[in-house]
């Protein structure tokens, strides 16, 4: 097993900042003794993602526009907030409430990720909700348009294959929420249809 060590940090400097991004500029030294002084790492907030499930056994998707990829995808509801002022827990809750109007009485952490740990310094919180209910309306960003889909939890595989949801984080949690059903059994968790 070779012996990795971790770059040494020389100087880190804020270059941009807004209320959209925020971008630090880093000046390192390799464990190989090589200098980078204009290393760019995106410092970006904490993402709160849930795999909401109904008593019926539906994934309660949203499909909304993502000017990144200039796309309109299907995903879990998940957002950003600031470990500081909110828990991943209630995060997840408010997003789950804000994108859809459904709402949960608890949540089981799945897992923490990195999301892009090459150029990016947040990590995103995955969440299993059971038995949500639509028990309010969207209250929705300037930013967002977000149409609500519910989707069979038996079809949810065939659409990963087909590439109809392709967004990492989504497909991450609904595997490890698979897998968190096989090894535990749904009984435990969910009511029956």
């Amino acid at each position: 097993m070779k012996n990795l060590k971790k770059w040494k940090l020389l100087r880190s400097q804020i270059v941009f900042k807004n209320r959209w991004c925020q971008v630090r500029q880093d000046e390192v030294e390799l464990p190989n003794g090589q200098f980078i002084n204009d290393y760019f790492v995106n410092v970006r907030p904490d993402i709160a993602l849930v795999f909401p499930l109904t008593k019926n056994r539906e994934i309660v998707f949203v499909r909304q526009y993502r000017h990144g990829v200039r796309e309109i995808l299907l995903e879990l509801p998940a957002g950003a907030f600031k470990a500081d002022e909110e828990t991943p827990e209630s995060a997840a809750m408010r997003e789950l409430r804000e994108e859809t109007g459904y709402t949960c009485e608890r949540l089981i952490k799945l897992a923490t990720l990195y999301d892009n740990p090459v150029k990016d310094t947040n990590t995103i919180h995955l969440f299993f909700a059971a038995d949500v209910e639509k028990t309010g309306q969207q209250i929705l960003d300037i930013t967002e348009e977000i149409e609500i889909v519910l989707i069979p939890i038996s079809q949810v595989l065939e659409k990963i294959t087909s590439g109809e949801i392709c967004v990492a984080g989504s497909v991450a949690a609904i595997f490890l929420g698979l897998n968190f059903f096989s090894q535990s059994g749904w009984q435990n968790f969910l009511t029956s249809p």
